[in-house]
Order: structure tokens, then C-alpha cells, then sequence
């Protein structure tokens, strides 16, 4: 099955149980994957509607360090909420052992020994790491690696 299926599957049961704050996560998930489409004339695979779940959440995060810096807890809250509903579709987080070997392994894989081949490493990582792991994080890492 695939992810778009278990998004519209898991919209249907969150309808006859008529939880308001899932079904509206999800539907607001389906129409940015429906809006990719339409914007790019493609049927998204799992790996692209992965790309809008993580980029979907990276927004939520913001918006609720933002809300709590402003003292709105309340708005926090409700995106706090989203982001909860929006990770059951992420795929495992990677531990940070996990994400040193593949850096590892990339610097290996490409034969980059300097900052002038990050772009070719983090090229690699990208598609492995994909929604499993913060970027920014890893960028950190293979900085650290290659300096």
C-alpha cells in the first residue's frame, strides 16, 4: 500500500471517528501533496510526498518555537498536535550512530577530502537520509568530517 493510499485510508477512519484535529492535519497534507501535483503535473511517489511530510513538520516546528517565544502556548499546542499526527508517516529516525556511519560512508563513496566536495556528499546522503534525519544536522556532520 502505498503512502498516499495510507494517508487517504487513515483521513477515512479519522472522519467516522470524528477526530477534528487528525482529519484536518490530513487533509491539509493531502491538498500540498495535491497542489505538488498539479503545480508539477506528476503523480507523487512515497519518497516526494516524504519530502512535504518533512518540510510540512520543519514548518511546525518553527511556528511553535515562535508561538512559545510569544507566549501563545495555546497555538503551540495545536502545532504540536499536527506535528504528532504528520510523523506517523515519516519513516524511523536514524540515531545519531547511524547518521556518523552513513556520513562515513558518503565521504568514502565519493573520495571527497575537503569542503570543496560537500555538495557531491551531501548529494549522496540526501536520498538515504531523506526524512529520517534533520539536514542541518548532517550538514553539521560532514562539515566537521571534511575540515
Amino acid at each position: 500500500m502505498s503512502l498516499k493510499d495510507q494517508i487517504t485510508e487513515q483521513q477515512k477512519t479519522a472522519m467516522r471517528a470524528k477526530e477534528k484535529v487528525r482529519l484536518g492535519t490530513l487533509r491539509m497534507l493531502m491538498a500540498e501533496v495535491k497542489q505538488k501535483e498539479v503545480d508539477q503535473r506528476i503523480v507523487l511517489d512515497d519518497e516526494a510526498i516524504i519530502a512535504v511530510l518533512t518540510k510540512m513538520v520543519k514548518q511546525r516546528k518553527d511556528s511553535v518555537s515562535q508561538y512559545e517565544a510569544a507566549g501563545r502556548q495555546d497555538l503551540a499546542d495545536v502545532e504540536t498536535a499536527e506535528i504528532a499526527v504528520l510523523q506517523e508517516f515519516l519513516p524511523q529516525p536514524l540515531t545519531a550512530a547511524e547518521i556518523e556511519a552513513l556520513v562515513e560512508q558518503a565521504i568514502a563513496d565519493s573520495g571527497v577530502d575537503s569542503m570543496q566536495g560537500m555538495g557531491k556528499v551531501m548529494g549522496l546522503l540526501k536520498p538515504k537520509i531523506q526524512g529520517r534525519a534533520d539536514m542541518g544536522v548532517v550538514s553539521g556532520q560532514v562539515k566537521a568530517k571534511l575540515t
